[in-house]
């Protein structure tokens, strides 16, 4: 049976469908993912030490020369994200207050736009991507979770991020690095690393999501999910072009796209928030609903979209070869 041949044609196939398979297991058998031990390291609660390795790895893989790219891209995706992710839940409070508009709260809007998927951004990187794109991962990642949404929203105290949790996140690309540019053979060692840890990170992330949140937050939540690939991946692939691709000099860059999607640990942000704002508890249940439905609707759909835009850009490498043929 050829299934990882399968699973390749299925745009971003190597997350996607680990993760549907972890996502179906904890809805219709989730005893088997706590019977403890190995398993439950191994299939419910690894992902986020998986996705270390696979950022240690990435970070193994970039050479001295090249290490302002990576920066570059991280930090430029992350702005584009947490910008563009936060001004459309800031201006729907701002005009129709914590209620929202057409059933979207801003609570929900703000967390799960300006929140990317870490582990869809390294399987979409390691799938179409180069290795400034896959560096980069480890920067992207700053902006999982709450901490982002809490000083959107004006928080103080509680929400200050501490120094030690960018460090945290930090310390494996530079590890790999430093590692990488230390030995070559050491980052041949670990090159093909990437690619193998990205199914062990993927499964346990779809293993805490649930079939029934799609269905609990009905239509909004899906149109949350929409408004996230198209409001922060559509249009971050057109910033990611007008900064690090010069026209008619250079094929699109993937990686704006990269961040179209809405973060696993971002469905815990309502319920951080309404803890912190009691203000915001009323709207904490159906907040995190959505966000859980935009977590799914973005990692299953985001894939597809970048597949079409990699093809678009074969076509465009084909036809710029065929231009440059001597007659």
């Amino acid at each position: 049976m050829k299934i990882l041949r399968a699973v390749e044609r299925i745009p971003g196939g190597l997350m996607v469908v680990p993760l549907i398979l972890g996502m179906l297991t904890n809805t219709f058998f989730p005893e088997v993912l706590n019977v403890g031990l190995f398993t439950t390291a191994l299939f419910k609660t690894g992902g986020y030490t998986i996705l270390s390795l696979f950022i240690f790895f990435a970070g193994s893989q970039i050479k001295i020369k090249e290490a302002k790219m990576p920066m570059a891209k991280g930090f430029s995706l992350t702005l584009i994200k947490l910008f563009f992710g936060s001004i459309i839940g800031l201006l729907t409070a701002y005009f129709y207050g914590h209620v929202g508009i057409l059933g979207l709260t801003p609570l929900a809007m703000v967390a799960a736009m300006s929140n990317a998927n870490a582990g869809v951004y390294a399987a979409l990187a390691d799938a179409y991507g180069d290795e400034s794109d896959r560096g980069a991962v480890s920067v992207v990642s700053l902006n999982e979770g709450p901490f982002f949404t809490m000083l959107t929203f004006g928080i103080t105290g509680i929400s200050v991020i501490p120094a030690t949790y960018f460090v945290a996140i930090l310390i494996p690309l530079v590890l790999g690095f430093i590692l990488g540019n230390l030995d070559p053979e050491l980052r041949a060692f670990f090159r093909p690393g990437q690619k193998l840890t990205i199914p062990f990170f993927s499964f346990p992330i779809g293993a805490g999501m649930h079939v029934e949140n799609i269905f609990e937050a009905g239509i909004s939540g899906i149109l949350l999910g929409v408004l996230t690939m198209l409001v922060t991946g559509i249009l971050g692939y057109f910033i990611m072009n007008w900064i690090f691709a010069r026209k008619g000099k250079s094929l699109p860059v993937l990686s704006g796209a990269f961040i179209g999607t809405t973060a696993g640990n971002a469905v815990a942000t309502p319920a951080a928030m309404a803890l912190i704002d009691p203000s915001w508890a009323p709207y904490e249940k159906i907040a995190t609903a959505q966000v859980a439905t935009s977590v799914i609707i973005t990692a299953l759909c985001m894939p597809m979209i970048v597949a079409w835009l990699s093809r678009r850009r074969k076509k465009q490498l084909a036809q710029l070869t065929a231009d440059n043929q001597p007659l």
